[in-house]
């Protein structure tokens, strides 16, 4: 599974530190190695058993990607990187997201504080240089979701955005600029491009 990351092309993933990101990768592949997997009576146990690996790599997949491309952003020295697993949204921003179009939400800031529910955000990044803050949801993004997922993910990016700039600033960064992407790295997007990447335009994107 490491070999995804040596075949790469046109991505900041290309330069990763393989050392930092190997032992995830090796207790990965471990984990699928001895896990036990149920039968199915149409694949057989030998069919069944490959086929149940291969669909739960494609999900660990995706931590992988996110930890590379934490490691490789963490290189950077202009940028502060870090992981959130406790985002607070109040209720406040669950309510405008409900109330307005998504255009009006990504124009709006309100203050960060209260907390009604929270969220996993896989990668926040400072940049020093020009003085932003933002935060990227880490996506495989090899295949459609469904509506309903769309509209989560929607929901939880602008919840995100609204609150992101306030959240810098207690954090004790000056913050000129905020906002909230997703990133589906290998290129379908349920997302518009408006606040999502792919793997070709992160290192413009990063500069």
């Amino acid at each position: 599974m490491l070999s995804f990351v040596r075949r790469v092309r046109g991505g900041c993933v290309v330069s990763v530190c393989f050392d930092r990101v190997k032992p995830l990768v090796d207790e990965t592949v471990r984990r699928l190695a001895v896990k036990s997997f149920r039968d199915d009576p149409i694949a057989g146990s030998r069919y069944a058993r490959a086929t149940s690996i291969v669909s739960s790599a494609y999900k660990r997949h995706g931590k992988i990607l996110e930890a590379a491309l934490f490691e490789r952003l963490r290189d950077n020295n202009r940028l502060t990187v870090w992981t959130d697993p406790t985002y607070a949204v109040s209720g406040a921003a669950d309510a405008l997201v409900h109330s307005s179009t998504h255009a009006d939400c990504l124009r709006s800031q309100l203050p960060y504080g209260e907390s009604k529910r929270t969220l996993q955000i896989d990668i926040v990044v400072y940049d020093t240089l020009y003085r932003s803050i933002r935060t990227y949801e880490v996506k495989r993004g090899n295949g459609e979701r469904d509506a309903g997922k769309v509209r989560s993910i929607w929901r939880d990016l602008i919840c995100t955005h609204v609150l992101l700039k306030s959240y810098g600033v207690a954090r004790g960064h000056e913050v000129d600029h905020a906002e909230a992407k997703i990133v589906y790295y290998c290129g379908v997007r349920s997302i518009p491009m408006q606040i999502s990447l792919v793997r070709e335009e992160l290192d413009e994107h990063f500069e």
